[in-house]
């Protein structure tokens, strides 16, 4: 029994060191986990130190763990990266398709022979990729591409002094922007049409209108078109975001917020294209009419301003029309409107950026107003009116005026000789040929048909030395004398048919030799001796015209 009791204790004794020799195995095995989740832990903790620091941090915010958007961000910026090469060769075939389609819808601009190289480089530095861009339009994201612009017509103008931005849309009634480009293009010196660059940007991704913007461009203004002056730029495709989900604020209709946010884009793109074409960059609207002087205006204006510190300055006091900035500026600028496009309308954004640079929180309203006002300057007398009836927004009328803007120069006064004045065509209002003709007004006339006239005929025959005669004003360009003759009848019917004969003139039945035609609005040449003296000169209207029709001023020299 002792024996049998021994070695149950000793068996017992085995089995308990057994135990014993698990569990410290198992204590090993333990450790040795910890150990390596500990060394995990260690990398990891590591890593993610290392991958804050290297991360650049928000301004005003310092950064703890990397949340999921500085992740996703970085992630983004990788993938943009690693495709940067192909997204650059893919802008330029971009480029080279859209003027092959405007080649191919009928519009003959030839861009300037230039290497693949300079393309390539003049596409990169038109490319808007701005890296807060995707913060405030993270669409774009998806579509890398649509900060890209379409220039459907363009000569790669640069080096200006001076650039005009004129956003436009399409308008279900009226269109103003052939009578706004005749303003600003009125009466240009050569001097100045090439130092000026008018960026035409069509404000809709319906190419097929983008293109027939295009088309009216370039017949109304073939010359502005072939040097440069003027370009047709549109956004691409997909540069809008979804409008329908913005929030409507300020009482404003879900149209009236969709149009004023559209609106905030449409010029945070037009700025950021013009941003590296000139000095100076001017914002103005598709439905206005300039001073005949403005260029040199703001030239002279700007210099004189040079040196001091404003942000803008404004030639009108409407809204958003006529403000210049600097285009070194246009970047911040741009940026402030984008970070609150869908908040409120961009002159009161404009306004927000001057309150946040110079006015202090704890001082009134009358300082803040103060140190704004060091910031933009006004111009006076205004150099640009609004003269749009219809707004591009549905349904809205503008009837808004500049009180500034003052009276535009309308007629030039001459004095003529002596005639007894007639015509077919019926005048507007007080606008009569007799007022135009003694210098006290412009003729105005409803729309002309073919055979109509107007007559001078003198009260004793005149030696004429030369004939002026200029059709439309600036603020109704359009209403001209088209496919007009000018005539003249010598004292003598003789003196006509030989003339004709000897001198190449064509006479007339009724005894007149046509000496002159109108171009572009204007007369002008200078009598030949053989017809002298002259008894009567006359405007005779070969053509049925569309619009009314001006005589700004009439200056018959002897």
């Amino acid at each position: 029994m002792k024996v049998k009791t021994k070695k149950v204790k000793t068996k017992k004794v085995k089995m308990k060191k057994v135990k014993v020799k698990k569990v410290k195995m198992k204590q090993v095995r333990t450790k040795k986990v910890k150990t390596k989740f500990g060394f995990l832990l260690a990398c990891v903790c590591f890593l993610t130190v290392a991958w804050i620091q290297s991360a650049p941090e928000d301004k005003g915010v310092a950064l703890g763990l990397p949340d999921l958007l500085t992740l996703q961000e970085r992630l983004v910026t990788a993938e943009e990266l690693g495709g940067q090469v192909s997204r650059e060769l893919n802008n330029i075939l971009k480029q080279l398709k859209n003027l092959s389609q405007a080649e191919g819808a009928g519009i003959r601009i030839r861009p300037s022979p230039v290497t693949l190289q300079e393309t390539k480089r003049d596409i990169l530095d038109q490319n808007l990729l701005k890296p807060n861009v995707h913060l405030y339009l993270p669409h774009l994201r998806e579509h890398p591409d649509s900060l890209v612009p379409n220039v459907v017509l363009g000569r790669r103008r640069s080096g200006v002094s001076i650039v005009l931005g004129i956003p436009t849309v399409k308008r279900d009634k009226q269109s103003y922007l052939v009578n706004t480009l005749e303003s600003l293009l009125y009466e240009l010196a050569p001097s100045q049409s090439e130092d000026l660059l008018i960026i035409v940007f069509v404000a809709e991704t319906d190419y097929s209108y983008v293109t027939s913007v295009a088309e009216t461009i370039s017949t109304s203004f073939p010359k502005e078109v072939e040097s440069g002056l003027l370009e047709v730029v549109s956004p691409p495709e997909h540069y809008y975001p979804n409008f329908t989900t913005l929030k409507e604020t300020f009482g404003d209709s879900k149209d009236r917020v969709k149009w004023r946010t559209k609106q905030n884009l449409d010029f945070s793109f037009l700025m950021l294209y013009a941003q590296a074409k000139g000095t100076y960059y001017v914002q103005l609207e598709d439905d206005i009419v300039a001073k005949a002087d403005y260029y040199d205006a703001m030239k002279s204006y700007t210099a004189q301003r040079e040196s001091q510190p404003w942000l803008f300055l404004e030639f009108s006091q409407l809204g958003f029309i006529g403000k210049m900035f600097r285009t070194r500026d246009l970047p911040l600028i741009v940026g402030f409107f984008l970070m609150f496009h869908r908040d409120k309308p961009i002159d009161w954004l404009l306004d927000h950026i001057l309150w946040v640079k110079v006015c202090h929180p704890e001082k009134d309203a009358k300082h803040c107003t103060e140190q704004k006002n060091q910031l933009k300057q006004r111009y006076k007398p205004s150099l640009f009116q609004h003269v749009g009836l219809h707004s591009s927004l549905n349904g809205k009328t503008q009837l808004l005026k500049d009180k500034d803007f003052g009276k535009q120069k309308l007629f030039t006064a001459h004095t003529n000789p002596t005639a007894v004045l007639s015509s077919s065509l019926k005048h507007y209002q007080q606008h009569s040929l007799d007022r135009a003709y003694q210098g006290k007004d412009f003729f105005w006339a409803f729309t002309p048909v073919k055979g109509d006239y107007v007559l001078f005929n003198f009260t004793q025959p005149v030696y004429m030395t030369s004939y002026l005669f200029r059709s439309g004003n600036i603020e109704t360009s359009t209403d001209k004398l088209y496919n007009t003759t000018v005539e003249v009848q010598p004292s003598h019917v003789s003196l006509a048919r030989k003339s004709s004969q000897t001198s190449g003139y064509t006479s007339t039945s009724d005894g007149f030799v046509v000496v002159g035609t109108f171009d572009k609005g204007l007369a002008t040449g200078r009598i030949n001796a053989s017809l002298q003296p002259v008894s009567a000169l006359r405007l005779v209207v070969k053509v049925d015209s569309d619009f009314w029709a001006i005589l700004r001023e009439i200056f018959i020299q002897v």
